[in-house]
Order: structure tokens, then sequence, then C-alpha cells
């Protein structure tokens, strides 16, 4: 895989996981105490981008060291020509030098490195062509501005080359400090064993394998380890070699840069709990719907429909004698703030707060019980660096606002009696017409009688064994007006109760949508993201850190 390629899904993988990381700060994106080395991603990422854009011709060799180890002769030597000055009463270097071999314009590059003192060979110059010699201040400087100008051209070095001398090759500053710290760095870093002719001939082989043996303890493994002396010009061919070999490597692969993108995948992988899998939700999703939609009172709210409906075919299509009685009791869906004509003048009903009773103390436990099983299973399984903190949980108080928001804005269906009722009502109203005009009929014909004035009525003459029986048609049609009024309401009710029913279930059907919309936006969709987002981060990390 190519570096560029590696970059790019790394960067990726940190984009996915950031939002997620524990303790982020919500503008600074922060993570964690548990988890520090995750910020140096990003930076990380915005190197390494940065010099790829410089160009990747152009290998940058750090010459470190500490003070009279030869950084500058050896440097002069490896350039074939005066670079740096080497300083004999007070040996130190405090700026960074240059030495630029032939190849592309590394203007951009050293002002990068924010290097000011460079000096460009001209072609056919002993250096290979493509490398930048820097000959870096001495790590062990009093001066602390020159440790850290170090330190910051090592971290942006393609090849580290540890410059030492025969009386300090085992410094413990050294190996402490520098060689161990950048032990992942084995095959981009030369140690070299300088002023080798202050030894005596038999004795630098032993030494050599002394360092040898130290630079292996140290953990940087493929490191090469050179004896140099720039008096006699011993070893400085063989390092210069070293040094061609890795500007051709750096052209094919960028090692530094590879190392470093491999390094913080490999960091954010470890974070991201590696090749483990998350946990799974304990409580189904069905299993969750349930539990919220009885802690949202979604059986009172059905009971109240199938009840609601009952009065209002009452109300419009029963014995208009008796029916205004009903008129007196509350509309069950008005007492829970669900119905009514408050209910029917806003525009959005989602905005009305209902009088719901609170849920029982069993129920919100298997609610609540519920959520924390779904949650728990899914996210309790996770990274510690993926574990939503305490804050970030399912906030009960939130959830129990929305499941009232979704059960207010539910439309029910029961907001007007059915068209059949109110049709039956009219028949009724009729009936009730007759019957009001027989029995005025009957009482004025009567009255008239008691003044004295009489008036004929059409009367229905039935044959029995006692005889004929005489009866007046307006009273016929006042019983009969009764019975076929008291026969409807009887319907009526029969037709109403299965209507409720009807409207209960559907009613049900979308208290559960609701419900189980609730149960998707506040709990599973933020459960499914965060596992998503790991398994994402997972695989993008792989990528970056593959061999």
């Amino acid at each position: 895989m190519t570096l560029a390629a590696r970059l790019d899904a790394l960067e990726a993988a940190w984009r996915t996981a950031s939002p997620w990381l524990v303790g982020h700060d919500g503008d600074a994106g922060v993570p964690a105490a548990h988890v520090p080395d995750l910020v140096e991603i990003p930076a990380v990422v915005a190197r390494v981008r940065e010099r790829l854009g410089l160009g990747a011709d152009r290998t940058v060799v750090a010459l470190a060291g500490s003070t009279g180890s030869g950084k500058s002769s050896l440097l002069n030597a490896l350039a074939g020509a005066e670079v740096a000055r080497p300083g004999f009463l007070r040996p130190t270097t405090s700026q960074p030098v240059a030495a630029c071999a032939d190849g592309s314009d590394p203007t951009s590059l050293l002002d990068w490195l924010d290097v000011r003192e460079r000096t460009h060979l001209p072609a056919g110059s002993p250096l290979p062509d493509g490398i930048v010699l820097l000959d870096l201040p001495d790590h062990d400087s009093v001066e602390v501005t020159h440790r850290a100008r170090a330190d910051r051209l090592l971290e942006r070095a393609d090849v580290m080359v540890w410059v030492t001398d025969p009386q300090k090759y085992a410094d413990a500053t050294l190996h402490d400090d520098y060689l161990r710290p950048f032990a992942s760095y084995g095959g981009v870093a030369v140690v070299v064993l300088n002023h080798a002719d202050r030894l005596d001939a038999e004795d630098v082989a032993p030494v050599l394998a002394d360092l040898r043996r130290r630079v292996a303890a140290d953990g940087l493994v493929g490191a090469h380890v050179v004896a140099t002396s720039t008096t006699t010009g011993d070893g400085v061919s063989e390092l210069r070699d070293v040094l061609a070999d890795a500007a051709r490597r750096r052209a094919q692969e960028a090692a530094r840069l590879v190392v470093d993108v491999r390094g913080a995948a490999a960091l954010l992988l470890e974070a991201s709990g590696g090749d483990g899998r998350a946990g799974h939700a304990g409580a189904s999703a069905d299993e969750l719907a349930d539990a919220l939609a009885e802690a949202a009172g979604a059986s009172t709210v059905v009971d109240a429909v199938a009840a609601s409906t009952r009065r209002q075919v009452h109300l419009a299509a029963g014995w208009p004698v008796t029916r205004w009685l009903a008129g007196f009791r509350a509309d069950p869906l008005g007492r829970l703030g669900l119905g009514g004509p408050e209910r029917r003048r806003t525009e959005r009903p989602d905005l009305v707060r209902t009088s719901l009773p609170g849920a029982s103390d069993v129920v919100r436990a298997r609610a609540a019980l519920a959520v924390r099983e779904h949650v728990a299973g899914a996210l309790d399984a996770l990274p510690d660096a993926w574990r939503p903190a305490a804050a970030g949980r399912v906030d009960g108080e939130g959830l129990a606002g929305a499941l009232d928001t979704a059960v207010a804005g539910t439309r029910l269906g029961a907001e007007r009696a059915p068209r059949w009722a109110r049709a039956l009502g009219v028949v009724q109203a009729i009936l009730l017409g007759v019957g009001v005009v027989g029995l005025v009929w009957v009482l004025g014909v009567r009255g008239l009688a008691y003044l004295g004035v009489t008036l004929p009525l059409p009367e229905l003459v039935l044959d029995g064994s006692a005889g004929q029986v005489r009866v007046a048609w307006p009273a016929v049609l006042v019983v009969v007006v009764v019975v076929l009024g008291l026969l409807l309401a009887l319907v009526a009710s029969v037709c109403g109760r299965v209507t409720a029913a009807r409207r209960a279930r559907r009613a049900r059907r979308r208290l559960a949508d609701a419900v189980a919309g609730v149960a998707q936006t506040a709990v599973l969709a933020p459960v499914r993201a965060r596992l998503d987002a790991l398994a994402r981060t997972r695989e993008l990390a792989r990528r970056a850190a593959s061999p």
C-alpha cells in the first residue's frame, strides 16, 4: 500500500472516531486522560501530508549527537566541502546547518524545516543526489532552545544518524533519551562511532561490536552501525553508501513517514479494541419498544380512545331523551389532554402536553431496565476509549418528555363521531320530531276537549277476544317512535363498541409506531451510529497499519 493511501485511511479513521471518543470537548475534540496519545494523530497526519507535498525525491538526513562528537566535521566529509565550521574552542552547534545535494529545488523543504543556514552543493559532489544533510544542534547542550531545535528536526527527518565517539558511545543520555524511544525507527536509523582513529587499531572492532550490542538492546533492529574517522577518511565512504541506499528507499516508500503513519494507526486501532467485537443489545428492539410504550401510557390512551368513541356514538346516535346525560361526563381523551376543543384548535397537536398519569413504579422500572439492557449490552463491551461516559447515556427525563410529545402528536383517529353514528343521529332527530308532533297532537286534542272543543282523532281499531280496542293514531305514533328510538340506540351502542375496538387497534398501532420512532431516535440510532463508527474506524486503522 502506498504512503498516500495509508495516510488517507488514517485520516478517515480519525475523522470517523474523534466525535465518539469519550471525554471529547465539543469544540476542541480532546480525548479523555486515559488516551492522551490520540491527540497526536491529527498532528501526524498534517506533518506527513505536508512532507509529501514538499516532494518525495528529497531525503532529509539528520546528524544528531552530543557536543564534540564531530557532527560538523562528518557533514563536511560527507559533502566533500566545508559546509559547517567545527568549533575548536567550545565545540557546539547552536543552529542547524544544511548541505543539499543535486536534485529538485529544496527551498520549500528547508523553509518547512526552518533551516536558515543552507549550502547547495554543485553537481558531481560526493553526497548522493536527493540528500538534504542536516547538522543538528547538540542534544546535550546546556541551552534548552538548542535541544528543542534538535528534537523538532528529528521529528521531521527521514533518516536519523546518531553520531557518538569512543568516550560517549555508552552514555546513558544517548541510549535512554534518544535511541531507545526511537526503537521503532531502526530501519531508518544509523549509529556512527566517529573519531575511530582515537582508538588503537585492534580496539576498533571490539568497541564497534559493543556499540552494536547496545544498539540492539535499545531495540533498533536493522539499524546500521558504522565506524568513521574524518581525519583518516575511514568509514566515510561506507556511511555515504548507507545514505545513498536510504535515499533510494525514501524515493520508493518514504520509510520514516510510513512508520509514523503505521504507528499512529496502530495506536488508534489499539484504542478501538483491535480485532475485538462490540457487544450486542441485551434487550431486543421490539422488547424495548414494548416497554417504552407501556411506560408512555399507550394502554391508557388506547382505552381512552375506545371509551371516547363509545361516548361520541352515544352523543350522536343515542336515544335523544337520555343521551344529553352523557354530555355531563368528561371526554376520556379530553381528560388526558388528547382530545376536546383545545386539541382541534391547535395546528400543532404535537405541542400539546398530555395529562397522562405517571407510570407505576413497576412499569417505570421495566422501561428503565429495557433501556439499560439494550444500551449496556451494546456499549459496555466497547473499548474504554469508545464507551460513553455517564453523561452520554440515555437521558431518562429527556426520553420521558420525548415519549409524551410522541403520544401527544399521534393522530388517534377519534376526534369525531363516526359518520354512520352522525347519520343515525339525524334519523333519531327525525323520529324525535315525529314523536313530539304525535304527543302534541294528542295533548292538544285532549286540552281542547277539556275546554269544550271537540276534535276527532284518527283511531286504530284492533279486534280482540274482549272486543274492539280503539287507539288514537297519534298515540300509536308516539309509542312506535319511542320503540324505534330505543332500538336504534341499542344498534348504535353495539356498532359503537365494534367501532371503538377498531379505533383502539388503529390507535395502538399508531402509538406503537410513534414510540418506536422515539426509541429509534433516542436509543437505537445513537447506539448503532457508535457501533458503525467503531467498525469503520477499525477497518480503516487496520488498513493504515497493515505491513
